[in-house]
């Protein structure tokens, strides 16, 4: 199976491709539904392609908003800008936009979005008719359904499915409560989450609110839970998934390096191993990067357990990116959080992962000693007698 990671900017796309995706997902500033992630401008997205190919990654480009009559006028220009820069293939849901891109740029492939809903054969084949290569399923489908939907579709035709992070409260992810409160479209790109807010409820007729207590912080009754298959790959590749899909173009760059590394080695042991049982040093990773309590969402057909509310929780803290190979035991890193001199800390790799590791000595770049580093994104040097490579990354159990 594919592994397909989101790149919301450019650290993360180097992340993503640098831990083992084999394919990543992004949008521009335009026309995709996560505005509020860096995304990429045009000059950008030609260079996320050409980075992309250079080291044999494919690259989708999101087109998947729902559009108003405003937002078309210069939608062809841009899928024939896309076409140019050999887009990979573009992600949509809208039956305008399949019809743009099937005029503007015929030889583009077309992965359907999940915000299209495909539950069933009939709505698959119609999709495929009008010219997609792919469909991204909706994520109300129990495993038992996708295998059926294969069974009834061209087997040229490739399914791809969400296996890891946020689902939304809402079916397939069209929901309005970001509209209605804030005016802010989610629909077309502009979510503000309004799902992740503390709520209470209050009785019609009366004027005082009555607080659903969950814990002391509150009561966050439209909180779903996270997403994690990873220890059911094979379930979903007996199912006829083609491509696996992390969630998270708005997630930090830890996030994306930690998860897709978990998912790669997990897709690893899949194909060498005739029983698919993860070792827990795979399997323990997910919980390295912060998260809400993992379900299986509606994959065994059992929605409930997925939808109880839940607050994230991280066990572990992103501490720096390294920015160069380490030469006679120093290394140059980037600080993301605070981190002292003498410290302990682990080490994400794809070579050497969990691999524990002493903080002999703290160097700002004009070679003066510090004791702590505490300054965000503050370049310095450490001494370490583990070799550290560029991407690697430190963090710190809490």
């Amino acid at each position: 199976m594919e592994l397909l990671s989101p790149a919301g900017d450019k650290d993360k796309l180097i992340m993503a491709i640098e831990y083992g995706a084999d394919a990543v997902y992004l949008a521009s500033t335009r026309f995709g539904l996560r505005t509020f992630a860096g995304n990429f401008d045009l000059n950008g997205l030609k260079w996320a392609v050409d980075y992309a190919h250079a080291h044999n990654v494919k690259v989708y480009v999101t087109v998947n908003i729902i559009p108003h009559e405003s937002d078309l006028a210069d939608l062809p220009e841009y899928i024939k800008y896309l076409a140019k820069i050999k887009v990979d293939a573009v992600i949509v849901a809208d039956l305008g936009v399949i019809s743009i891109v099937k005029r503007t740029a015929p030889k583009m492939p077309i992965h359907v979005s999940t915000q299209a809903n495909i539950t069933n054969s009939e709505s698959a084949k119609v999709f495929i008719e009008l010219g997609a290569t792919r469909l991204i399923l909706a994520r109300e489908m129990t495993l038992s359904e996708i295998k059926e939907l294969r069974s009834k579709i061209p087997a040229n035709i490739e399914l791809e499915a969400f296996c890891h992070g946020a689902m939304c409260i809402s079916y397939s992810g069209r929901c309005l409560l970001s509209n209605f409160f804030t005016g802010r479209d989610a629909n077309r790109g502009a979510c503000v989450q309004a799902c992740r807010w503390n709520y209470a409820i209050r009785e019609i007729n009366k004027e005082q609110e009555y607080p659903i207590e969950e814990d002391n912080h509150g009561t966050y009754i439209l909180n779903s839970k996270d997403l994690c298959m990873i220890e059911y790959l094979d379930k979903l590749r007996d199912a006829g998934v083609t491509s696996i899909k992390i969630e998270g173009r708005m997630k930090t760059e830890y996030y994306v390096a930690n998860i897709t590394n978990a998912y790669r080695q997990a897709l690893n042991y899949l194909e060498t191993h005739k029983t698919y049982k993860l070792p827990a040093s795979i399997k323990n990773e997910v919980y390295k990067s912060s998260h809400r309590d993992y379900s299986c969402g509606f994959y065994f057909g059992d929605p409930k357990q997925s939808l109880d509310s839940s607050l994230p929780e991280a066990d572990y803290d992103f501490s720096a990116v390294v920015l160069e190979d380490s030469t006679s035991g120093r290394a140059k890193v980037e600080m993301r959080n605070r981190f002292s001199a003498n410290s302990t800390l682990e080490l994400l790799s794809k070579t050497q992962n969990n691999a524990i590791i002493n903080i002999n000595k703290i160097e700002d770049l004009d070679g003066n000693e510090l004791s702590e580093c505490k300054i965000p994104k503050q370049q310095v040097y450490i001494y370490t007698d583990t070799p550290l490579k560029k991407y690697e990354i430190l963090r710190r159990k809490k």
